[in-house]
């Protein structure tokens, strides 16, 4: 008995100790990838760029990849139709965030997960992407 309190315990603090996500319309303002060319099950690095309110988020996402002669196509996408890059700018999606991740909620109602990541710099059409990137001291 007092082990399933301390479980029942433990599990309330975990779960209290979780940030709050923040819901949010995020307007897309810019995207790059770093594909995997020549690739047997390597991954291209897909980047979006959001401006939620008055804050802009940066994630980005790993998708597995297979391609031999073109370098913008992966051959997985046609069995796992979840990996096909999203293309979206200026369109407005709901998202969540918190400190680590973004979720966004395509127009088809599946949700993404991208890891925020402020330190790469490799967006080209948007300034306000660019002033968001954190770039290491040299």
């Amino acid at each position: 008995m007092k082990s399933g309190l301390i479980f029942f315990a433990f599990v309330f603090a975990a779960l209290a100790a979780t940030p709050d996500k923040q819901e949010a319309q995020g307007q897309l303002l810019d995207q790059n990838q770093y594909l995997c060319s020549n690739c047997f099950f390597g991954a291209s690095t897909y980047y979006y760029c959001f401006e939620a309110g008055n804050k802009i988020l940066i994630g980005y996402r790993k998708i597995p990849t297979i391609n031999w002669k073109d370098q913008a196509s992966n051959d997985l996408t046609k069995a796992h139709k979840s990996w096909t890059p999203w293309t979206a700018e200026g369109q407005t999606v709901p998202l969540h965030y918190d400190d680590k991740y973004i979720w966004v909620t395509r127009p088809n109602g599946k949700t993404v997960k991208l890891k925020q990541d402020y330190s790469t710099d490799i967006f080209v059409n948007n300034s306000q992407c660019r002033s968001a990137v954190k770039r290491k001291p040299e």
